[in-house]
């Protein structure tokens, strides 16, 4: 530790900065609980689901994603079996801390200056910090950054080895999250620079060498086979085609729209995005053609999806090393000199004081932690813990019609009772019946006409997202309010 400079305490700080955040990020209902309830049903059954028994206004009806998510959903449970939530918690900070870990290594490595790695990680953790909500999709960031691990060191050593790495990764990625096509994207980028590097060998000599070709080729065909390690095979593309092609989880879904400037978000990603066009111009390093493919593919993705801004924070945390540490270098700021011995104890002491808020941010210490009240336990304030278990201690009419977010956790704490209406299954149901929920969230014209449709007997509805449905079903006299927190207002027909 004798050689620990500001630099090193500035990679320790940002590293500790994102573990803390994660630590202290209560689980959201929108997506979390669904995963439990099947990760607790193929526990249970020793099988993977196939038909939808959660709603009443799907039921039976094939639902063939399940195995796109399974083996993350039965860990998830099982470490909620194991743990709670305290557990479930801390997994999700052990998934996602490694990731930017390797993504500062990766950067160093590729700038050789540790002050412009740190800067790139501030850049992908900025771009990524509002996807890090407890789910699935954690593990598929480490993944993302081993896939580009695998492809940097082999460039590197030209160690074969480091293939090997891909088909791995890649069968774990598929039977976790339906992110997974970025590994093969990621490695088609590689194979198209090398073979970009062909072309321009055969235009200047005339004559082409496959040497570094059949790696990146041997490589992406790894990925593939990788991918078919999953339930269904070759079926895993239709989960491709059916998001892609859904015009209701496109039109209704945020994560799958273009990012705005209505959101904090979306100004990040803009600010972001536009300052690394003027490092890139600035940069006197000129952009490498795997730089430029990389920053145009994954640029693209982010403009049309929000999903896509995280994935371009990670792919472009390293170039952003690259060419800051470039323009650092023709600025002449040098890095900083091994300290003196009084500076250097000054470092230890820092270094120590970062590890120790480490340490009691983890999440058997939160209750401690002044945090804003939306953070405050380790269930988000949002999720209807005590609403739920007032229509069940009740006994309330079993025909509920809800706040979509709730519906994942009513399939994980009502079921077998209470059937959800809609959840965030989005592409489940069909336009028709999203079209009937946003009305009658509303306190549309014939609001109560379509709830006699469905045969509603109980509203479990969110104080502001559902003021509209709220302010028409108090007025109305046959609706009778039996419950309010801050979270939900209970409504049961006279």
């Amino acid at each position: 530790m004798a050689s620990i400079t500001i630099e090193h305490l500035w990679a320790t700080a940002i590293m500790v900065g994102i573990f803390i955040f994660l630590n202290t990020q209560p689980i959201r209902p929108h997506d979390f609980w669904w995963h439990m309830a099947i990760g607790r049903d193929i526990v249970s059954s020793g099988k993977i689901p196939l038909l939808d028994t959660y709603s009443y206004t799907q039921p039976g009806a094939p639902y063939l994603f399940y195995d796109q998510f399974w083996l993350m959903e039965v860990a998830l449970y099982k470490l909620f079996q194991a743990g709670g939530t305290i557990l479930v918690v801390l997994a999700q900070t052990l998934m996602i801390i490694p990731a930017y870990f390797l993504l500062m290594w990766l950067s160093w490595r590729l700038a050789h200056n540790l002050r412009a790695a740190a800067f790139g990680v501030i850049f992908a953790a900025a771009l990524g910090f509002g996807n890090w909500n407890v789910r699935p999709q954690a593990i598929s960031y480490l993944l993302g950054v081993l896939v580009l691990l695998g492809i940097f060191q082999y460039r590197q050593t030209r160690k074969r080895t480091w293939l090997l790495i891909f088909p791995f990764v890649m069968a774990l990625w598929v039977n976790c999250h339906g992110s997974f096509p970025i590994g093969p994207a990621l490695i088609g980028l590689w194979l198209v620079d090398e073979s970009w590097k062909i072309i321009k060998q055969w235009y200047k000599e005339r004559r082409c060498s496959f040497q570094n070709w059949l790696p990146a080729m041997v490589g992406f065909i790894l990925a593939l086979a990788g991918c078919m390690v999953n339930p269904r095979g070759i079926g895993f593309v239709s989960y491709l085609s059916t998001m892609a092609g859904n015009s209701v989880v496109q039109n209704l879904v945020v994560e799958w729209m273009p990012p705005n400037f209505n959101s904090w978000e979306g100004i990040l990603f803009y600010v972001l995005f536009m300052l690394l066009v003027v490092l890139l111009v600035l940069s006197p390093r000129r952009p490498s053609f795997y730089q430029i493919i990389t920053f145009l593919v994954f640029g693209i993705l982010s403009l049309n999806y929000y999903r896509g801004i995280i994935w371009f924070g990670i792919v472009m945390a390293p170039v952003v090393a690259d060419h800051l540490a470039a323009l650092m270098d023709k600025v002449h700021i040098k890095p900083a000199p091994l300290p003196s011995v009084r500076t250097s104890g000054l470092n230890k002491i820092f270094i120590v004081a970062l590890l120790l808020l480490a340490f009691i941010s983890l999440p058997w210490f939160k209750l401690y932690w002044p945090v804003v009240p939306e953070k405050i336990g380790l269930i988000s304030a949002e999720t209807p813990i005590e609403a739920t278990q007032y229509m069940l201690d009740h006994q309330l009419p079993v025909q509920v019609f809800h706040y979509m977010p709730f519906g994942s956790y009513m399939m994980w704490a009502a079921q077998p009772q209470y059937k959800v209406f809609v959840d965030s299954r989005i592409e489940l149901y069909p336009r028709n019946i999203w079209d009937d929920y946003l009305v009658i969230s509303a306190g549309g014209s014939d609001w109560e006409a379509k709830l006699d449709q469905y045969q509603v007997s109980t509203l479990l509805l969110e104080p502001i997202n559902q003021l509209g449905l709220i302010n028409v079903a108090s007025a109305s006299p046959n609706w009778h309010e039996v419950y309010r927190d801050s979270q939900a207002v209970i409504f049961i027909r006279r």
